[in-house]
């Protein structure tokens, strides 16, 4: 069976020479003799893998000397329970932007550490835009600012950042991070889910400035403690060593290909193909605000569930997978993260079109 198209929101999609590398080094990496599933986290040669995805991503992201890099486990999920234990500790203040889905977990963590403040919120339109950040005010005495930056369920981004002065800003990236530049020195605290643009399952990815670490208090439990895994550099326990080993390999892809600035072009021009002609579709249409769409999660609809299933049926079909949108939204969802090549999107747009033609 040849190899589909696949729009999934994650695990989605990894480059096609990254899972060829992956396979040709499978069963015996580096004259190893086995397989870097097999081998301990502990030997030189899966240390100089950890330590060569580190350097990587510092390069690709521009990551300062006094940011430290984790590589952990439980998803960002689990970082919605970290970050207050370690950051919300002096005066137990947190201001939320609240966009989504993602969002609403965080606070909903948050709040049983602190006082989390919703200083805006895009609920009252169903989150299908960023909310003004220009006259934005922040409790002046926060621990932190919070933010998701790119929405993958309800398809919004930030498309620019709230200035939140001397408070530190933490971003969730689980969907955009390596898809468009960001200053890391404008951020606290970054974590980001790698099974979208980084990697498979399993790792997650956190950038925290030094500051902000060894605040957590006595009663935070060992593995809760960023200073853990700083102390241990990500091997208190052992970590998900083939999950970024493959992060490794994306990192290489990312680089050879000309880095995130060559990406971040990319994906301009892969969403600028699908909005295009959703925007001059007279069958389907966005429910996002124009300024707010995201570049990496893209919803759609057409007038009627019936209609949907139809499509989603089609582009199976023809080859095109996972476009079902999340079951709080309904529709359509495209999910074009980096690995997806244009070549897919374009491909999409034909079904989409050659449907329309036939549901006039």
């Amino acid at each position: 069976m040849s190899r589909v198209f696949n729009f999934s929101a994650g695990p989605s999609m990894l480059p096609l020479p990254v899972l060829e590398k992956a396979q040709h080094q499978l069963l015996n990496y580096e004259n190893t003799g086995m397989s870097v599933m097999e081998m301990s986290h502990r030997s030189s040669a899966y240390m100089n893998i950890i330590e060569e995805a580190e350097q990587l991503l510092r390069t690709l992201m521009n990551i300062p000397q006094n940011y430290k890099v984790l590589f952990l486990q439980g998803g960002a999920s689990l970082q919605f329970s970290m970050i207050p234990l370690n950051l919300l500790t002096t005066s137990k203040k947190a201001d939320f932007i609240h966009t989504g889905t993602w969002s609403k977990k965080a606070i909903a963590e948050a709040k049983k550490y602190g006082n989390v403040r919703v200083v805006a919120s895009s609920e009252d339109k169903n989150f299908s835009y960023i909310p003004n950040l220009t006259d934005m005010t922040w409790d002046d005495d926060a621990d932190y600012v919070h933010i998701t930056t790119n929405n993958t369920i309800e398809g919004t981004r930030f498309t620019s950042l709230p200035d939140t002065k001397s408070i530190p800003l933490v971003a969730d990236m689980s969907s955009n991070i390596l898809s468009e530049h960001y200053d890391v020195p404008k951020f606290g605290l970054i974590y980001a889910g790698a099974q979208k643009n980084i990697g498979p399952a399993g790792l997650t990815v956190i950038i925290v400035r030094e500051d902000l670490i060894g605040k957590a208090g006595a009663d935070c439990p060992v593995m809760l403690d960023y200073s853990t895994h700083v102390k241990a550099q990500s091997m208190y326990n052992t970590p998900p060593t083939y999950s970024i080993y493959i992060a490794k390999l994306v990192f290489e892809w990312l680089r050879d290909l000309g880095g995130v600035q060559e990406i971040e072009k990319q994906n301009h021009e892969k969403a600028k193909l699908l909005y295009g002609f959703i925007d001059e579709s007279a069958l389907f249409s966005s429910p996002v605000a124009v300024k707010d769409r995201s570049l990496m999660n893209i919803p759609f609809t057409t007038p009627s569930d019936e209609l949907n299933n139809q499509f989603l049926k089609e582009a199976k079909v023809n080859g095109l997978e996972s476009l079902k949108g999340h079951r709080s939204v309904g529709g359509m969802r495209a999910s074009i993260y980096n690995a997806m090549p244009i070549e897919g999107v374009q491909a999409l747009v034909d079904i989409m079109k050659k449907f329309e033609y036939n549901n006039r």
